[in-house]
């Protein structure tokens, strides 16, 4: 079967290469550009837990020293500090890495793997499909067509995939404006990122201000500056003077050495594709959605289409046509990034409006900054990932269903298990191989040998309804799960969102779940409302 072709060799196109390969299916990857990418670390993306494991089971490689995990956040309002934490077990830490450095290193792990083919300087000009396939032609020295099963737009806001399909991208350009600075400096918070809203030193431009701070390896530092609305232009000279101000307002007394890395505008604007799929053209990251104020992060959301897309493609190329399930992408996907903007534009009034009667309500101001905070760390409505409870993959009408403390379509979290070989690994290790995961929770099997339990109890009827599944499953288990009772069966899909926690062993149940989790129940309603429509059509010819 021809490859899956990938217009775009950014993080979100490389990801989708990286992860389709890891289940064994080919792709292309056309970049228009040279091959390489140039240092920027002005540049910079913040990855939340899920993400950034994502991409370290793609690269096989921690990312850690390539960029920087916060040990700590704080929030300010003038001279107060309104809200400080530490990151720990229970509180994971976003990562903060230049994106040159990411996309080096998924390029490095694409140029590793043999199903992923680069080419570079190749610009897409044509788009062609048929039900059998897609046709691709690129120009450029190496101007050729190309052939492959599905072709996927990863080609950022200006998509010309999403232009050549004349999918309509409506939105707000310019919603906010940030002024970024990269520098070498020391400052009182070695790791710990910081917002600062209305500092109390603000002396040049007209906006009362807010500015952040993250750190970088290397004692590099991202500053961002909230600029006033309207398009004035950030000059060198306004850019040093806010450098300075804020070093010094930080230091309390003159400002520290520092040494200006690179310097840049952010402007942020919220765009959303009217459609995602259009037969075998789908679309990804930037090229269906723009979004990134408060913090949240664009990236973070490309990553998770991709996640989200790849097992579903790649069920598609081993055995064959699965259109709900491919239909759900845009479901799922869309449905959660419109979330997040209109939590965004209905936030945005009340975050960055100033004076009327906000200004006298107890407490405003520090509800304020809790919400934006929480933009900023992936949490809560501005930043929390996406839940897909009413997605059309969600089984219907389970008896055995109980409540855990992950909602059903959330990520689950990434307890300890116990594999099939009898190894111990994190949950996330063993996601995104295209195959449902089954979670016995089993207080005890911890202190011993698999072979011990692995034909005890329930264990052996439940191993043999994983076998009956519908759909490839690894059966795994687990000490505990947060809000789980001995004997929860957790459904989870390849992408880490749960399908189902179960009350005990019931092949049944599980059978329907893992049935509707890869399509089954979509493809059910799918027939069912087109056999609606020729009836009703039948009708009225009569």
């Amino acid at each position: 079967m021809d490859p899956v072709i990938i217009v775009g060799a950014g993080p979100v196109g490389l990801t989708l290469a990286l992860a389709l390969a890891r289940q064994e299916v080919p792709s292309v990857v056309l970049d228009e550009g040279p091959g390489k990418d140039e240092p920027r670390l002005a540049r910079t993306v913040v990855l939340r837990a899920d993400t950034a494991a994502l991409l370290e089971r793609l690269t096989g490689e921690p990312l850690d020293e390539a960029g920087m995990r916060w040990s700590g956040w704080r929030a300010m309002r003038r001279r107060q500090v309104t809200r400080e934490f530490t990151f720990g077990d229970d509180e994971p830490a976003p990562l903060h890495i230049a994106q040159h450095v990411l996309t080096g290193a998924l390029r490095a792990a694409a140029a590793g793997d043999p199903l992923v083919k680069i080419s570079v300087d190749s610009r897409l000009d044509t788009v062609e499909q048929e039900p059998s396939g897609v046709t691709a032609h690129t120009r450029g020295p190496k101007g050729t067509w190309w052939r492959g099963s599905y072709l996927v737009g990863c080609d950022g806001p200006r998509s010309t995939v999403r232009k050549l399909l004349d999918i309509r991208f409506p939105g707000r350009t310019a919603v906010e404006r940030h002024a970024v600075a990269a520098l070498r400096t020391e400052l009182p918070w070695a790791r710990e990122a910081l917002l600062h809203r209305t500092p109390p030193w603000r002396t040049s431009g007209p906006s009362a201000g807010e500015v952040t701070g993250r750190p970088l390896p290397g004692g590099v530092w991202r500053l961002d500056w909230l600029l006033p609305p309207g398009k004035d232009l950030v000059t060198p000279e306004l850019l040093v003077a806010r450098v300075r101000e804020t070093l010094a307002g930080w230091s309390d007394g003159p400002a520290p050495a520092y040494e200006l890395l690179d310097t840049g505008v952010h402007t942020v604007h919220h765009r959303l594709a009217r459609r995602w799929r259009a037969g075998r053209v789908l679309l990804a990251g930037d090229a269906a959605h723009l979004l990134g104020a408060f913090g949240s992060q664009g990236l973070d959301e490309g990553l998770r289409d991709s996640d989200n897309l790849a097992w579903k493609l790649a069920l598609a190329w081993h055995h064959g046509p699965h259109e709900g399930l491919l239909d759900s992408y845009q479901t799922e996907r869309r449905a959660a990034v419109s979330a997040r903007l209109r939590a965004a534009d209905q936030a945005l009034p009340l975050l960055r409006g100033s004076g009327g009667i906000r200004a006298y309500v107890p407490g405003a101001a520090r509800g304020h900054d809790v919400l934006l905070s929480d933009g900023h760390l992936g949490r809560g409505p501005l930043g929390a990932p996406g839940t897909y409870a009413r997605s059309p993959l969600a089984p219907l009408h389970l008896e055995a269903e109980v409540p855990v403390d992950t909602p059903l379509g959330a990520p689950v979290e990434d307890v300890r298990v116990t594999a099939e070989d009898g190894s111990s690994v994190r949950l996330r290790d063993r996601l995104g191989r295209g195959a449902l995961l089954v979670v016995l929770i089993a207080p005890g099997t911890g202190v011993w040998e698999r072979r011990h339990w692995v034909s005890a109890g329930v264990m052996p009827r439940l191993a043999a309804a994983v076998t009956a599944l519908p759909s490839p499953a690894e059966l795994l288990v687990a000490e505990s799960y947060p809000g789980a009772a001995a004997h929860t069966v957790l459904l989870i899909r390849p992408d880490g969102h749960l399908v189902t926690a179960l009350n005990g062993v019931r092949p049944a149940d599980l059978y329907a779940a893992a049935e509707a989790a890869v399509g089954g129940r979509a493809a059910r309603d799918a027939e069912a409302a087109e056999q609606a429509e020729e009836a009703t059509a039948g009708s009225a010819a009569k």
